[in-house]
């Protein structure tokens, strides 16, 4: 269980912050990238859940999600290394589960004729959001995978790599099932 008595310690000053092992590393990490960006997911994810009252199927999907996403930064935040490994994996039940979602979401929709522009409804721009910055997150995880010494599991980056797709297809669905998607239009504007 998690106990936080006190919010500042005062021990970031110097630029750096504790990973879940102990460990000191400079605020701007690879690593404390990683899972600070998927914390910007997070965040994103809670604004659009303030709007998608009207859909049930995807607001408790979205909260399931917030809570698989802290079991990915906490994953990613203990950067274990040697016997035992992580004290908490993301594991590949949470990816088959997302899959799940998005090919039950998805058997909903129209098939795409085009590219869809973000925008729509206010909880699919969100999504569309939350989207955008989870494939930033999955570039930076995937970075800090092929540096020497560090390690990302393959289940965390499928997840997260899944869950870019659950926000598209959750962004159609709310967006009347496809059908108030804003599609590109290649050379519209030439």
């Amino acid at each position: 269980m998690v106990v936080l008595n006190r919010i500042y310690t005062r021990t970031g000053d110097d630029g750096t912050t504790a990973l879940g092992s102990g460990e000191r590393r400079k605020k701007y990490d690879l690593r404390v990238a990683a899972y600070g960006t998927l914390d910007e997911v997070n965040a994103a994810i809670g604004i659009a859940r303030l709007h998608t009252a009207g859909a049930a199927q995807v607001d408790t999907a979205l909260v399931r999600i917030q809570n698989d996403l802290f079991d990915v930064e906490a994953e990613l935040c203990l950067a274990a290394k040697g016997p035992g490994g992580a004290a908490l994996t993301v594991t590949a039940a949470q990816v088959a589960w997302l899959e799940a979602e998005i090919d039950g979401l998805n058997a909903a929709l129209a098939p795409l004729r085009s590219f869809v522009l973000p925008g729509g409804t206010q909880a699919a721009a969100y999504l569309h959001l939350a989207r955008t910055v989870c494939r930033r997150a999955e570039r930076i995880m995937v970075e800090l995978k092929d540096r020497p010494g560090e390690e990302v599991s393959p289940a965390a980056l499928q997840y997260v790599n899944r869950l870019s797709d659950y926000l598209f297809v959750a962004s159609r669905f709310l967006n009347s099932k496809g059908e108030s998607d804003v599609l590109w239009v290649p050379g519209q504007n030439r």
